[in-house]
């Protein structure tokens, strides 16, 4: 396939590598999300909302570089965020909201930036900042079992 963009003459054996968006929501999509699409490393924007997808956001997901726009809410994803998710440093737009995802929010690079709690509410397994739970750390657990 030969596409033209902005005067650029590209010539493509296979489209996946132009895709630059993925909406899925509200497919009423079932299972894990594979490893595997974390190799859509020059997507823009994943929007897997709305489903019942269930198990864990894939440990790799960091690899997706260009991701900027991330939608996972409403689901039942549950494990902890991954710490890889942060090194996604063009990602702008987050919603983990309404999963059972648990474990500390990272605190790292672009995890910074989003400081609006409810893109992370109805997972109350989270714990960490925007999130008024804090973390208990292992001195917490020494002193209540002392």
């Amino acid at each position: 396939m030969e596409l033209v963009m902005k005067g650029r003459h590209m010539e493509f054996e296979r489209l996946l590598p132009i895709v630059n968006l993925i909406d899925l929501s509200s497919k009423n999509l079932w299972g894990e999300i594979l490893d595997g699409i974390t190799y859509l490393s020059t997507l823009g924007t994943m929007n897997l909302s709305r489903n019942q997808l269930i198990g864990k956001i894939p440990e790799n997901i960091g690899a997706m570089q260009g991701l900027e726009t991330f939608d996972l809410s409403c689901n039942h994803l549950s494990s902890p965020i991954p710490p890889s998710m942060s090194s996604i440093t063009s990602l702008s737009h987050l919603n983990l909201s309404h999963n059972l995802l648990s474990g500390p929010i990272p605190t790292t690079n672009q995890f910074w930036t989003f400081n609006d709690p409810s893109i992370y509410e109805a997972n109350l397994g989270l714990c960490g900042l925007p999130l008024s739970t804090k973390c208990s750390t292992p001195n917490d657990q020494k002193h209540k079992n002392d």
